[in-house]
């Protein structure tokens, strides 16, 4: 039964590819779970951290992230070009020592997520601010990227 499901994937048209492939990784874990005993292995790693989204108006790029039980001095960030580096490393209280977990999610470690912006960015205009796990990032753009009006003769 778990061989069955494990290949019946719907593409219709554009529908999320992630998606699908996402839910490929769960079934793959199940069926490694069950071959193996061991739930904790896995193929595919957990979903890429932080999480983000990126949006813009006229004068500014706007990058929210998700950082759960973080704090401030724990995040380091960095504007390169067009691309913006989030990084720090992610502790996580131990559950005890004679612990059998049944899912594991929640990871701890370091990480580091590069995030490429859509157009050229104003490094010296850039403003960060963490509020309830969620870090904020605020970043100007570059003269070039903001859109102008052509007025035509």
């Amino acid at each position: 039964m778990v061989f069955k499901r494990m290949f019946d994937f719907p593409f219709m048209g554009w529908q999320n590819n992630l998606a699908s492939m996402e839910r490929m990784a769960r079934q793959m874990d199940l069926l490694t779970s069950t071959m193996f005993g061991r739930p904790q292995m896995r193929l595919f790693p957990s979903k890429v951290f932080p999480a983000v989204n990126i949006t813009e108006d006229k004068d500014r790029y706007y990058v929210r992230a998700e950082l759960p039980c973080m704090k401030a001095e724990e995040i380091r960030l960095e504007v390169v070009g067009r691309n913006l580096s989030i990084s720090g490393e992610r502790k996580i209280q131990s559950e005890g020592e004679n612990i059998r977990y049944h899912r594991r999610e929640r990871e701890a470690g370091r990480f580091s997520r590069v995030i490429g912006l859509p157009g050229d960015v104003n490094s010296d205009s850039v403003d960060a601010k963490l509020v309830n796990g969620i870090l904020t990032i605020t970043i100007g753009k570059s003269e070039v990227a903001k859109p102008k009006q052509i007025s035509v003769m």
